[in-house]
């Protein structure tokens, strides 16, 4: 019979020194150990994130480009309010037929001659709405805009070489 005292006393000493090895583990479930949030508890899945892939910029429309484009022309050429309404929407209009023209992937023959009937139709009606002077002015804005960008582009090239 004390065999047996002795085996229900070890008993029950091991049940109780257990629950308080576990119940000093993670010190309440609050950051020390597996029961808080910053190791390896509730607070973290174990499924992984996928990564989010960077979504390319969506090109801007006709609006957005011309919206842009506009200070820098107005202030050029000193344009009346009235003037950069005009100014605007031919340069708006011209640059959707270009991004439809784009859109449609025709040969280079028919692109070619589809752009300079919309450059064409985009000069005419410029020189119909602006003083001969502020045309000219305006040709003269474009042809130093384009080759600002070509040396740009060529700065940009020579730089990635070496």
């Amino acid at each position: 019979m004390k065999t047996h005292y002795k085996n229900i006393i070890l008993f029950f000493f091991l049940i109780i020194s257990s629950i308080e090895m576990n119940a000093q583990y993670g010190y309440g479930g609050y950051g020390y150990g597996r029961g808080g949030y910053g190791y390896g508890g509730r607070g973290r899945s174990t499924v992984p994130q996928a990564e989010i892939p960077d979504k390319e910029p969506e090109p801007k429309t006709a609006e957005e480009i011309v919206e842009g484009e506009m200070p820098k022309i107005t202030e050029a050429l000193e344009l009346s309010e009235f003037e950069t309404a005009v100014v605007s929407s031919i340069l708006t209009t011209s640059i959707r037929k270009r991004m439809e023209l784009q859109i449609l992937q025709l040969d280079q023959e028919k692109t070619k001659e589809a752009l300079e009937k919309i450059y064409k139709t985009q000069d005419d009606d410029l020189k119909a709405s602006l003083s001969e002077e502020k045309y000219n002015a305006f040709v003269k804005l474009q042809e130093a805009g384009f080759k600002d960008k070509k040396k740009k582009e060529k700065k940009k090239k020579k730089k990635k070489k070496t």
